[in-house]
């Protein structure tokens, strides 16, 4: 079935009718009716005029966003950026009192010593100067780092407490610098002499949160950080104090339990690790106590010098790869 010519047309003009008077009504709409983004404008303004105490509020947000900005130049400076510690800064964070020009001396001492005693049992010359390269910057730079890490680990174990010792005071009435001094008397090193140092700064013109502040920088941990943005927020804000310090020590004993935990599950990756590690060793060990001859080459010659070179060179990158793999951080 066909249509005719003229119903045809009498369609096409009707749906052309359609389109204009759709398009039309879309433009002109919004000029009569007033779109959502004018409607929202003139409500606003209107609250504006009706409400009396408009600048009241904007006066307050001011002070507010002024508040939000101090605490936030406190908490800048407190973090501040990581910078490359010198050698009178790593000794003192591990809790040496010796002089730099004494840790000097006692690494070439000790250079000397390895360097001698490796060239007295007959090693070649290029061992020598390893062994002797080594005890120089190698062992008292290790020794060193070892302290340093030990004495953060045995500060983070007592800190906790400190805190709660610290919080039980401000509880009871006792002010800041008092229930400091409770801690620096009664805890054990090294969390009693860092205290110590605080309160201490307190008789020459130190505040207790530039005293904080500068125990982050003896005990570069994240903890003692968390204590010396409490600090910095309470003396620029005020607030419960006491509140504010039980909270910290409640994250520090979570993050105590949690790295506890991490520890315990990697505890497998280390073993195996320490397996894999110290496998070569062994079994070269047993091939030389069986046949001595076996592995003479390696020892005798410069392809077997070579060859122990880049095994050992390998075998560095392989530990040092697993260790980062194994080692977490909270």
């Amino acid at each position: 079935m066909f249509f005719g010519d003229d119903l045809t047309g009498t369609v096409f003009i009707l749906v052309v009718a359609v389109a204009a008077g759709g398009l039309i009504f879309a433009i002109l709409f919004p000029l009569f009716s007033g779109s959502p983004a004018t409607s929202r404008v003139k409500a606003v303004a209107n609250n504006s005029r009706i409400d009396g105490g408009g600048k009241a509020r904007r006066n307050a947000e001011e002070n507010k966003d002024s508040r939000r900005k101090q605490i936030q130049d406190s908490l800048d400076q407190v973090a501040g950026k990581k910078k490359r510690l010198n050698l009178t800064e790593r000794l003192e964070q591990a809790g040496l009192e010796i002089s730099p020009r004494t840790f000097i001396l006692f690494s070439a001492v000790s250079g000397f010593m390895l360097a001698a005693g490796s060239f007295v049992f007959g090693a070649p010359l290029w061992a020598v100067g390893l062994i002797g390269f080594t005890g120089v910057f190698g062992l008292p730079r290790w020794v060193l780092g070892y302290l340093r890490g030990r004495r953060q680990n045995k500060f983070l174990n007592d800190f906790a407490d400190a805190i709660d010792v610290l919080v039980r005071g401000l509880r009871s009435g006792l002010p800041v610098n008092e229930a400091m001094k409770i801690i620096a008397t009664e805890q054990g090193p090294p969390v009693g002499p860092e205290f110590v140092e605080v309160v201490e700064g307190q008789r020459v013109g130190i505040t207790i949160d530039q005293g904080i502040e500068r125990m982050t920088q003896r005990i570069p941990l994240p903890e003692v950080n968390f204590l010396a943005i409490v600090m910095a927020i309470q003396s620029k804000s005020g607030g419960n104090l006491s509140e504010a310090l039980s909270n910290l020590s409640k994250v520090l004993r979570d993050r105590k339990k949690m790295k506890q935990k991490i520890r315990s599950v990697s505890q497998e990756a280390k073993s195996s690790a320490a397996i894999i590690g110290s496998l070569p060793f062994i079994v070269c060990g047993m091939m030389a106590f069986f046949n001595p001859n076996y592995l003479a080459p390696l020892f005798n010659t410069s392809t077997g010098h070579m060859l122990l070179i880049g095994s050992g060179v390998w075998m560095c990158i392989g530990i040092l790869i697993m260790r980062k793999m194994i080692n977490f951080e909270i």
